[in-house]
Parts: structure tokens; sequence; C-alpha cells
């Protein structure tokens, strides 16, 4: 480094109360001055050379961005450390939110914006010769995550801190993520995704916090804690994410080693290893399955564990029923609902309690957010198997079940149908399962759907004859509805500066970012041209980023004039990125007709697809397939590339994510009716000003509700007709032309070989068509015409994206967990005072 980059002695670590005193709050720069960056600066070199043993003068942006986080991470874990301790004095009432998925994305930006310390920090780094920006880019994704389910946990996490509430994540730490998707001839290839190859700096590991868990009766591994801190905004308190680690009860077998055996000396130490190698390993084999049984029951056992001891801890000689007092378990989706079967374990088996408390107890402490109306997401495991790896959780099943079923007969009498839909085990000799939803609903005092709609399917669909049960006996409050929302910090102000700083000057305030209802404000402003056009010029702005990152990265050009047409999300069938695919080549086949002049009266539109399939997802990857090749054809026909291009964007995560969405002019939320439970995604784009084309399903109806019809483009079957329609379609009801010319098209070699393609054309016909892409085709098409036009309206667009981003304040995650922990939890905040007294 050269002398300039020089820097000094590192000072003592500071204490971390955080935002500017205009916020209300304790402001840090204030705090340590006069040499709040000289503190900083030196606080990033102390950690380049003492911690990196790094040379000070001669460093690399790696070396330099694990050095800066390292120094935010000393006042994320002083704030920690405090939080911990005032929770612990109020012997509050915590919440441990359990999920197999965390997609948590980059976290020095995340970090310096809720800490107020972007600044300060970006002119501490500029004053050794370093960009900010540089360094957030040196940041791998923590993509423990596949999805929306992780990312929605992730959200949680922001503002369940945001809020002061007691509240731990608690989960795995993968070494590896799902995959890196790269695009090789075409089609998905999955490569290890090496998060930690450098290691995470954010995190902190815990030796002193360690649980046996056991499988197969007598096989022990040890869970190891690992603490990420969680920082709230615009608050003192920082809460965490606590990730198990398994590690061997034995790391060797000296006596097989020194036989020179090395293989089996090392067998239980692999054993142990692979449980957190991988997040979800691929279940189409048995070991797969019981690998899957294992990383569930692993983590779900270890936080059970940590769960009981900090309620001990914190008031030695306590009564067990206290416990439903103090602690709320809430189980993210059907992944840790083993849960149930285990805490009944540790109360009988390890600490003495009788059944019968300990039964409600359990009841007590236990909620479930169901996430998923389709039958094959619903986890049911093998009884075979659960008695091999888990033989003392299948018998305490079975006790629950028998138990179960006995209460049932009293209230329905002996109708056999009732009592299979309501029993936790189905089939019979092995083909016997264990139905993990069941038990999640018989175990819990509370069950939430995600969206209105989604908590309606979920009694009538999913589970009519737990309510009807629970109806005969009294209670009609169990099943409830929580709509799901985002954090506004990542997915607006971070991701957005632009126009965060424009919703800003317009509202006279930054309270929006934790009050996003405050986002109404903006309505005054529909017709005001220059408001208007400030929206337009941070639109383009963030459609040159996603242009550049796409330049930068597939070396394809796109013009920012076009409209931006984008649909990311994972790959599945019900989400229907295949019917995207088909109007794209139905707009390509129209355009070639065109002779030149007409084409120039068309609306140009660049779109973009990106999106993991799973690896055992054959049809999925077959759609990926499709997409990359339709892409490679438009993009390179000189008549109609400047009117259409497809662009598959690879390995979509958090991190290109955030360069993604606030580039949107319209997107893609096209699943059948009934099939999303709430989605997500659609509300980042909406409040990034964008416009949905979607269908009446998950949150788009509430979406459509708060941003006005005027303002969103919906199409297709409702989900009252999807009954009617799935039987017109199984019945081989003729095809709309313009479809079936799309598959002549395809079926013609126009993308390459068409039996590469065959798989996803014959998953629509003969009435196949589950998701009914033929039936929604037609009002499909009339919505993208629509789109179209309202898009050649400049100002008339202006005014939809500023209504529609004014609409939002009803989707933050704050107000989703200030649900849950009114309706739920019954848990207040616990803000840490203020350390000036």
């Amino acid at each position: 480094m050269p002398a300039s980059r020089r820097s000094g002695n590192f000072p003592r670590a500071t204490r971390l109360p955080t935002r500017r005193a205009s916020r209300g709050c304790f402001d840090i720069a204030n705090c340590l001055r006069p040499a709040p960056i000289l503190s900083f600066r030196r606080s990033i070199v102390h950690h380049v050379e003492h911690t990196l043993a790094c040379d000070r003068y001669n460093f690399d942006d790696r070396s330099a961005y694990r050095g800066t986080a390292l120094a935010v991470r000393d006042h994320l874990v002083e704030s920690l450390r405090d939080t911990k301790a005032h929770y612990f004095q109020q012997d509050a009432k915590r919440v441990c939110y359990l999920s197999l998925e965390f997609l948590m994305g980059r976290s020095l930006l995340n970090c310096l914006s809720n800490l107020d310390l972007q600044k300060p920090y970006k002119e501490a780094l500029e004053e050794i010769g370093y960009k900010l920006e540089d360094m957030v880019d040196q940041e791998k994704d923590a993509a423990l995550g596949n999805g929306g389910l992780g990312r929605l946990a992730a959200c949680f996490l922001d503002s369940m801190a945001t809020l002061n509430l007691p509240a731990w994540g608690y989960g795995i730490r993968y070494e590896h993520g799902m995959f890196e998707q790269r695009i090789k001839d075409g089609v998905q290839v999955e490569f290890p995704d090496t998060w930690l190859t450098h290691g995470n700096p954010w995190e902190v590991q815990r030796l002193d916090i360690q649980y046996p868990v056991t499988f197969y009766g007598s096989e022990k591994v040890i869970a190891v804690a690992y603490d990420t801190p969680i920082p709230g905004y615009d608050t003192l308190n920082t809460n965490a994410l606590r990730l198990w680690s398994a590690m061997p009860d034995q790391d060797i077998d000296l006596a097989k080693f020194n036989e020179g055996d090395y293989q089996k000396a090392l067998a239980s130490r692999h054993r142990a290893l692979e449980i957190t190698q991988v997040l979800y390993p691929n279940d189409n084999n048995w070991a797969g399955k019981e690998l899957r049984l294992k990383q569930q029951y692993f983590f779900v056992s270890a936080t059970l564990q940590d769960v009981i001891k900090t309620f001990l801890d914190a008031k030695p000689g306590r009564k067990w029923d206290e416990l439903a007092e103090k602690v709320a378990v809430q189980l993210n989706d059907t992944h840790p609902s083993i849960g149930v079967a285990e805490l009944m374990r540790l109360l009988i088996d390890v600490h003495g309690v009788g059944w019968t408390l300990a039964w409600s107890i359990v009841t007590k402490v236990f909620a479930y957010t169901n996430h998923t109306v389709l039958p094959e997401a619903l986890e049911k495991w093998p009884v075979s198997l659960m008695q091999s790896l888990l033989p003392r959780i299948m018998e305490i099943i079975n006790e629950i079940n028998r138990r179960w079923m006995n209460e049932v007969r009293e209230v329905m009498g002996d109708n056999h149908d009732a009592l299979s839909k309501l029993s936790i085990l189905e089939g019979e000799g092995e083909h016997r399962m264990v139905r993990m939803a069941n038990l999640a609903v018989v175990g819990s005092h509370k069950v939430n759907g995600v969206a209105a709609i989604h908590a309606e399917i979920v009694k009538s669909d999913v589970f009519p004859a737990f309510v009807e049960y629970y109806k005969r006996r009294g209670i009609t409050d169990k099943f409830i509805g929580i709509t799901n929302g985002v954090t506004p910090r990542r997915w607006m102000a971070q991701c957005n500066p632009e126009l965060s700083a424009l919703i800003t000057k317009c509202l006279g305030t930054e309270k929006w970012v934790r009050d996003l209802s405050l986002l109404e404000g903006l309505k005054k402003f529909a017709d005001d041209e220059k408001v208007l056009e400030e929206i337009s010029e941070a639109k383009l702005a963030n459609k040159k980023r996603l242009a550049k990152y796409v330049k930068d990265t597939l070396n394809v050009e796109v013009d920012v004039n076009t409209l931006f047409d984008v649909q990311v999300k994972r790959i599945h069938e019900y989400k229907r990125q295949l019917l995207n695919i088909l109007q794209v080549i139905h707009r390509y086949n129209e355009l070639k007709k065109m002779r030149p002049a007409d084409r120039e009266k068309v609306q140009p539109r660049t779109i973009f697809i990106g999106g993991k399939a799973a690896a055992g997802y054959f049809v999925a990857k077959r759609i990926i397939a499709l997409a990359v090749a339709v892409g490679k054809v438009l993009n390179s026909d000189s008549d109609t590339s400047k009117y259409l291009k497809l662009v598959f964007i690879p390995n979509y995560r958090v991190g290109n994510a955030q360069i993604i969405i606030p580039a949107n002019d319209i997107s893609e939320h096209i699943s059948t009716a009934g099939t999303e439970a709430s989605g997500t995604s659609n509300m980042k784009f909406v409040m990034n000003g964008g416009i949905i084309i979607g269908t009446d399903d998950g949150a788009n109806i509430e979406i459509k509700e708060n941003v006005g019809e005027d303002n969103i483009f919906i199409f297709g079957a409702k989900c009252h007709e999807i009954a009617d329609a799935t039987r017109k379609m199984k019945q081989g009801t003729q095809w709309d032309h313009r479809l079936v010319d799309v598959f002549k098209t395809i079926r013609s070699g126009k993308f390459g070989n068409p039996v590469d393609f065959e798989p996803v054309l014959n998953s629509m016909e003969n009435g196949n068509d589950r998701y009914l892409l033929a039936h929604d085709w037609a009002s499909y098409l009339d919505a993208q015409a629509k789109v179209d036009k309202a898009f050649g309206d400049r100002r008339g667009w202006q005014k939809k994206c500023l209504l529609a981003v004014a609409g939002m304040g009803f989707f933050s995650t704050d107000r989703t967990i200030q649900e849950y922990a009114d309706k739920i939890w019954k848990i207040s905040p616990c803000l840490r005072p203020d350390p000036r007294g």
C-alpha cells in the first residue's frame, strides 16, 4: 500500500447505538468526533494487518473488503452482546424462527445502511485508496436458500430487529449453497456454490455452544453454532441468525487409523460433515431422502436444545409451564415440523416432564406457516426411513397420532374418511408415510397462510378436514392469514438510490423507510410533470445499470429505450415461464411477417428471464434450454433484434436481483390462479416503479386492490374457474391458432433440435396442460397488447408507475411481522436503552 494509505494504531471498539440524531437515535459519527473517519480507517487497516496478516502497505480489494467487513462486525458484535444482555435481564419472551432456508444475500451494504455508517465508511475507504462499491462487489452472496421462502425469512429477520422484537433465526450453515447455475451448450449446468471459499467475515463461530444430535439410535454428531448479527434499522437493537454446522462426536477412530484402515477411521467424520454440505441434496434416491431428513432433524434438535437451555438459564428454578409464556417457535413451512416430536422427546426423555404437560407446552409453543397449495410440496417421509434414522422420534409420532385419533373420534365419530384425512400417518406396509404438514397442524396453536387468497385456499383445499374438526370443537381462529411483505431497506433504499432519493424529496422525510405507509403521500404528485419526469430519470438510470451488467457478464447489448419485461424467479411449471417464452416466439413470428415500415410501429421489448431449476427437475431444465435457444436466435436476427430480444440471466440470486428488479418496466407474475401462495418478488418489482402483468393469484390480488386496477394488467382464469377450465382442457378443447403456430415453429427446428424440446411441448399436449397455459393463452396476448399500448403513452405510464409505488405501503415486512407479533407470538418490543441514559 502506498504511503498515502498509512493509517496508524487501532482504537478501542466504540459502543454502537445507531442512526442520525435527526432520526431521534444515537449518532455514531457524532459520538466519535473529532475523528470518526480516522477511527473507521484505523479499524479497517488493523484487521487487514492483524486479523488477516496482510501487508498494510500492499493489500488487494478482497483483503480490503474483509478488513472492512470485520471492522463493521466489531460494531455489530458489541451491539448484539448488549442487546442479548438486555433481553436476558428483562426475561423477555423470545421468538425462534426456524427455517431450512435463509437467502441472506450480501451483508456489507445492508449493515452499513441499517447502522447509518455508509457515508463515513465510504470516506474512510477513499482515504486509503479504495471504493465502497468495489468492496460490495467483492462479497459473495450467502445463498443459503432457493427462492421466496429463504428470501422471506431474511426479510423477516431484518424487520424483527427493526421492530425491536427479541427474535432469532435458526437454520443450517451449509458449506455450499444450492448451486451456482451456469449455461453450458445452452443448458443449465450445476456447479458447487462455494460461498465460504474465502471465509465469512460476518459470522462468529461459537465453540462454546454445542449440542449432541443422535441418529440411528446411537450415532452422535455435534451441532456447533455460528452467529451472524442482524442489525435493525433506526434502532439500538441487534438480533442474530444462528446457523448450525455438523461436526463428528469422535473425530477419528485411532485404532482403525493405526491399522491402516484410513477410510473407516474417518467414516464417522465424513458422515457428520455431509449433513451440512449442500442445501437441498437431490432426493430422487433413498440416500438423498435420508440426508434431507437428517438435515431437518439436525438443525431442529440443536435449536430446541438451545431454546430450552436459554429458557432455563434466564431464571433458575422456573416451572415448565412457563415455557410457552417465554418462547414462541415459528415453523417456516413443513421442513422444521419434526420439531413437534423433538420437543416432546426433550421434555419427556431429557427433562422428565409428563406426557400431558409436555403436549400442552408443545401445542402452545409452536405455530406453523404454510407456504404452498401444491400437494407434492407437503412433505411426507416413509415410516421405514423414520424408524431407521430416528427410532425414538417415530415412537413419539406414533403415540401423538394414537392420542390424536382418539380425540378425533370423540368429535367426528367413526367417520373413516375424516379419520384418514386427519391422521398424521397414511398408507400401509412399506408405503406407510408420515405427513409432516398434518403433524405441524396438530402440534401448533396457529396455522397461517401468506396471502388473503392463500389463507382461504389453505382452509378450503389444503386442510378442510382440520377446519371442520376444530369448528366442531368451537375453535374458529386456528387458521388465519398474514400477507407476506419485503423489507424496504434492501429492496428500495439500498437497491434503488435514485428512486429512494426522489421519494424522500417528495415526502420531505426519510421516515418512509421505516414506515412504508407514508408512500401514500406520493399520490398528490400524480399530475406533477416534474416529479413524473424524475420517475423516468430514475428508471433510466436503473435500466442503464442492468444493461451494463448484461453487457459485462453475457456480452449482449440491450437498448435501454425498449420496454424492459422481466420474469426472474425459481423455474417451475406452475410459475409458467413457458407461457412467457411461447408469447415471445409468437411476437417474433409476427415481426418476421411484417414489412420493415410496419415494424417501426411496434413497441420494442427486451425480455429478461432468470431463475434456477432444481437439479432433478427435468422439464424445468428443458424450459431453461428453450429460453436460451430462443434468445440466441432472436438476439442475432438482424431483421428483428432492434424490436425484440430475449436474455436469460444465469445464476439469479439476491446480488443481481438488486440490479435487475429496479430496472423493470413490467414484471411477469403469471402463475396459474390458485397455485402461488403469495409471491414476494411481485412486491419488490412494484415498489421499484414497475407494473405487473399477472394472474389473480397470490399477493397479486392484494397488490391490485392497493395500487388500483388501472395500474396492473390482469389476465387468465380466476381461482373459482380453474376446475372447469381444467376439465375442458383435459377433454381436448381446441387451441388458439396462434399457439398452434408457435408449436409448429419450435418443431420446425428454428431454435435447434426439436427433440430437445419435446418434453416441454408434451407437458401441454394431449390433456396434460395441468397449469392451463393453452387456456390462458389468448387472454395473455390481449394483456400484452394492452401493455404495449399503455407504454406508448409516456405521461400515462409515468403516472401508473408513481401510483403503483404509492400503493405499496401495505407490503412491508414491518407490517407483516407486527401482525405475527400481535396475532400469533403475543410478543412486545424490547428496546435496548440508550447508553447515554
